[in-house]
């Protein structure tokens, strides 16, 4: 797509493109996993919305299979009252979310397909009691082909709760 800006110049339009959309159906999930994500985007994006889950904790992030030590991150919350922040290091995934009721949350994975650099990934979002965002670090310099998500505090996500992934052009 090809866009004309106020002055006259012409730009290329940046623009999500859905790659894949779960809806959690039937029964409770303990994880799922996307693979074969095409290298053509720049970046991508997850957006999730929970629907009365059971847990409260973080969402797992796991890129490629990989359970080594290789995640780390960084988080503020806040409810309105009172803040906490906190940090770890050489842990064996990401955290890009919150497993909650009507949670809401958006996650960015910057230079996914890139393979000279290790991976930045951004995430915001909110439930119904508290805002959060957090800063992960994937020690890798792999491509990222492959997605895990899982409730970090071994609950389910529940019947209703949708994931999608788009990848965003150059």
């Amino acid at each position: 797509m090809v866009t004309v800006s106020p002055s006259g110049n012409t730009t290329t339009a940046v623009t999500y493109t859905p790659i894949f959309t779960y809806t959690v159906s039937g029964s409770a999930v303990s994880n799922f996993t996307w693979s074969s994500i095409p290298a053509t985007y720049k970046d991508l994006i997850i957006v999730t919305g929970m629907i009365s889950s059971s847990g409260g904790n973080g969402m797992g992030v796991q890129f490629n299979s990989d359970t080594g030590s290789n995640y780390s991150f960084t988080y503020i919350t806040g409810n309105g009252t009172s803040v906490a922040s906190g940090r770890a290091s050489n842990t064996t995934n990401g955290q890009i979310d919150r497993v909650a009721a009507n949670g809401a949350g958006i996650t960015h994975i910057m230079n996914y397909a890139n393979t000279t650099t290790y991976k930045t990934i951004l995430s915001r979002g909110n439930t119904s009691g508290e805002v959060f965002a957090w800063v992960n670090l994937w020690r890798s310099t792999a491509a990222i082909n492959t997605i895990k998500l899982f409730p970090n505090d071994s609950t389910n996500f529940n019947v209703g709760a949708t994931f999608t992934l788009y990848g965003i052009g150059a």
